[in-house]
Formats: structure tokens, C-alpha cells, sequence
């Protein structure tokens, strides 16, 4: 996902899709873990970048609230 459309949904919204990529990751984790190869190895890293954005995404959106 780009930025532009992390930061253009709702807090909600980006703490389901944190939750559906953290199962996501897992479930590619462990089948590594196996030792199958996924189907798409950089699957994994874009998983990790896009949990990385909606962390920073988030906690700008909080910020502001507690100020």
C-alpha cells in the first residue's frame, strides 16, 4: 500500500488492516519456518514495510489527540 492511502483512512480502519497483515506475516513465518517456500518471497518485506507505515501513520494520528 502507498502512503498517501495509509494515511487518508480511519484509525479503525488501520487497526484492522495492522491486525490482517500481522496474521498475514505469521502465516508466511511459518511456512518458511516448515520449510516450504512461499509463493511470493518479497511478500514477506512489503508485509513488514506496510506494518512499518500504518505504525508510523498511527502514531501521528495520536499525537495530536492527546495534545
Amino acid at each position: 500500500m502507498k502512503f498517501k492511502e495509509i494515511s487518508g483512512m480511519s484509525v479503525q480502519d488501520l487497526q484492522e488492516k495492522l491486525g490482517e497483515l500481522y496474521k498475514d506475516l505469521m502465516k508466511d513465518n511459518a511456512q518458511i519456518a516448515t520449510g516450504t517456500l512461499p509463493k511470493n518471497p518479497g511478500k514477506i518485506k512489503m508485509t513488514k514495510k506496510t506494518i512499518a507505515k500504518i505504525k508510523q501513520v498511527l502514531a501521528a494520528k495520536e499525537v495530536p489527540a492527546k495534545a
